[in-house]
């Protein structure tokens, strides 16, 4: 039997616009880990690997027009956005290199012999080691930050981890158009290429998680999808880490106070920011609390308003396009839900944003209403109105785990319902925004892109500089001769790394 093709789709019609390659068979997917291990000591110079960062960078920026041309083919997501999102790409792989020559990351611990102690101490050393290969699953709505070139992979090769990469099938053009900067970078660095390897096809996805040289892995995606591979991970004779962002609601709660203030900017931001991409960024805020009454009144007229305003719009394909409309659809249906804006479809190929509306009471126990409480991937968003602070309070205590949560408050004068409400925020997420929006994740070392299930299924993040601690594992040397420990551990510190000393840095 041949193998399954693989074809670019162009999301604007439907149709067919080139195959790209053929779907890995399991011999394939095992020939690919194979080669990334073979190749995994090639990684252990901390300059070559800051090196080949920093060239794949420069060469996604000299392929960026080539590469932004197939993603915007592939995912209707334009141009400005595509290279907004080449740009952050790029970024990010050059900081990930500044990371690996601080060395910070290693964590180096020594403690000195200290026969004095109760019980006595012996000298121990302690730092951090790549995993080996990592396996990463590429993201739909991010077909260069979360995918081939994106964030796990940048983390993991800068953990010292070479990298197998399941392309998404929504953008296999791109996928591959990626993949072969990041080997070309390899090859100038004087690394071999098998360090970034690319397989098509869901068996194959299949196949990578269960491979017994993969040692971590890394997706983006749907709840369901990366559900599986977790107890796929978990299930394995040797259980390996699975760092997985899964799905998340994002919810939004605007204070009594904030309302009156500045009903209509909160209406307005946040029509911008659920409509941003089509709805289809992870962070979109897809769930609001506000206040009944006239100031909240004010804020979904404010929302009426601009989501009206916002045209129709491509999804990145016709599969999330149909899921959309059956989601909009099952909950549109439920008692006291309103759409004053209704989502549906545009046209053929694409949907038209809006937003639903129920009175809080319907989400404070279990019932017909608990569908509200879960992602809609697309442009929609619930608003439901509660009318006191405790009632708000009970919604949230019963939210899934998310990536954001948000808190709209007054600028000006005493807000008594935030100082109640911002404690409940931070169980629910792993980043929590005062009168902002969700929408954009800045790469910076405090970043953190995660949260409890089912928003990620670890506790790490994967955007910032801590997202390479996912790929490491700390060993302690104990008692080692001086000859015989790793140089990063040796006294005189010839790396000239950071590192505590008894406790102090040193």
């Amino acid at each position: 039997m041949s193998a399954a093709p693989v074809w670019s789709v162009d999301p604007r019609t439907g149709n067919p616009r080139e195959q790209v390659a053929v779907e890995a068979t399991a011999d394939e997917v095992d020939r690919a880990v194979r080669a990334a291990h073979s190749v995994r000591d090639a990684l252990a110079d901390r300059t070559a690997r800051a090196a080949f960062l920093r060239a794949a960078a420069e060469l996604l920026e000299e392929s960026g027009p080539h590469i932004i041309e197939a993603a915007d083919a592939e995912t209707a997501l334009g141009p400005a956005r595509l290279t907004g999102e080449l740009a952050r790409t790029a970024a990010q792989l050059r900081a990930f290199a500044e990371v690996v020559d601080e060395g910070a990351h290693l964590d180096i611990r020594i403690d000195h012999e200290d026969g004095s102690r109760t019980p006595p101490r012996p000298d121990l050393r302690r730092y951090k080691i790549p995993l080996g290969v990592v396996a990463v699953y590429a993201a739909s709505n991010f077909p260069l930050a979360f995918s081939v070139p994106g964030g796990d992979t940048a983390s993991a090769l800068a953990a010292g981890c070479p990298v197998v990469v399941k392309a998404h099938p929504g953008h296999p053009a791109t996928s591959e158009l990626c993949a072969s900067v990041l080997r070309r970078a390899a090859a100038r660095t004087g690394l071999p290429e098998d360090v970034v390897t690319l397989v098509h096809g869901f068996d194959a996805g299949v196949e990578l998680i269960r491979h017994p040289l993969v040692a971590a892995a890394g997706f983006t995606g749907s709840v369901r999808g990366g559900r599986a591979l977790f107890d796929a991970a978990a299930a394995r004779p040797a259980p390996i880490p699975f760092h997985g962002e899964l799905g998340s609601l994002n919810p939004v709660v605007v204070t009594g106070a904030a309302a009156a203030e500045r009903a209509e900017q909160i209406g307005g931001g946040l029509g911008v920011s659920m409509t941003l991409g089509v709805g289809q960024f992870c962070t979109k805020p897809g769930f609001v609390l506000a206040p009944s009454g006239d100031a909240g009144d004010r804020v979904v007229k404010a929302l009426t308003e601009t989501v009206s305003d916002t045209g129709s719009g491509v999804m990145l394909d016709h599969r999330m396009r149909d899921a959309f409309l059956d989601g909009v659809r099952s909950r549109a249906g439920l008692p006291d839900v309103e759409a004053p804006v209704t989502p549906g479809a545009g046209s053929e190929h694409t949907v038209s944003a809006g937003f639903l509306t129920v009175p809080a009471h319907h989400l404070t126990a279990d019932g017909p209403h608990d569908a509200l409480l879960e992602e809609c991937f697309g442009p929609v968003t619930v608003i439901a109105r509660y009318g006191s602070a405790a009632e708000a309070a009970a919604v949230l205590a019963r939210l899934p785990g998310n990536l954001t949560a948000t808190l709209q408050t007054a600028t000006e004068g005493d807000d008594p319902e935030a100082a109640a409400l911002l404690p409940a925020l931070a169980p629910l997420a792993g980043r929590v925004l005062v009168n902002g929006w969700p929408t954009g994740v800045a790469v910076a070392p405090a970043q953190h892109h995660g949260g409890p299930y089912p928003a990620a299924t670890s506790p790490s993040t994967s955007v910032g500089a801590t997202a390479i601690e996912r790929w490491l594992r700390p060993v302690t040397y104990q008692s080692t001769p001086e000859a015989l420990l790793p140089p990063e551990l040796r006294e005189a510190n010839p790396l000239n790394l950071p590192r505590r000393v008894d406790g102090r840095p040193a």
